[in-house]
């Protein structure tokens, strides 16, 4: 319960400093402009290179399944590697959720988001019948990396489990 409330003490606390911007007085809002957005070539929505797709299925296959690390290691980004090795990497001890690849029925993706040399997934892994393992959706993110993608972002989505309150 006081770990509850600190943590909403510290959350009003927080919106304040970013509403008043940390100076006690309240800042002025940037007039509106009424001129077009300019929007940048690189973050106009593309159709999804079928290059980037195949790298998540091949990733999902490889560092996902724990299987053929070495190849999962080409298909993965600096950014989610997080300084690993690629002999530390090969240890299989790596900064990817585990989903066993012979427990996959169907792999469906999902485009969120799809620009030249970036894009976001999601993709709803689910076993084949009488399988242990549950269904779940994971965020794939996807950069071009020179000629190639590579992935960069690989997390569950989740939501958090919210606790259920007794009676009394």
């Amino acid at each position: 319960m006081w770990g509850s409330g600190l943590v909403f003490v510290a959350g009003v606390v927080a919106v304040l400093v970013v509403y008043l911007g940390g100076s006690g007085e309240k800042t002025a809002a940037a007039p509106l402009s009424t001129e077009p957005a300019v929007v940048n070539e690189q973050q106009q929505n593309v159709k999804l290179n079928p290059e980037a797709r195949q790298v998540a299925g091949r990733f999902i296959l490889t560092a996902v399944a724990r299987e053929n690390l070495a190849e999962g290691w080409e298909l993965t980004h600096p950014e989610l590697r997080q300084g690993l090795t690629k002999e530390q990497w090969l240890t299989g001890n790596i900064p990817v959720q585990y989903y066993p690849a012979d427990a996959i029925d169907t792999a469906a993706f999902k485009i969120d988001e799809s620009y030249p040399t970036e894009a976001l997934l999601e993709v709803a892994l689910i076993p084949k019948e009488g399988e242990t393992v549950k269904p779940q959706i994971f965020f794939v993110g996807l950069k071009k990396s020179g000629d190639r993608w590579q992935v960069y972002y690989w997390a569950p989505r989740a939501a958090p489990a919210i606790p259920v309150l007794g009676d009394g």
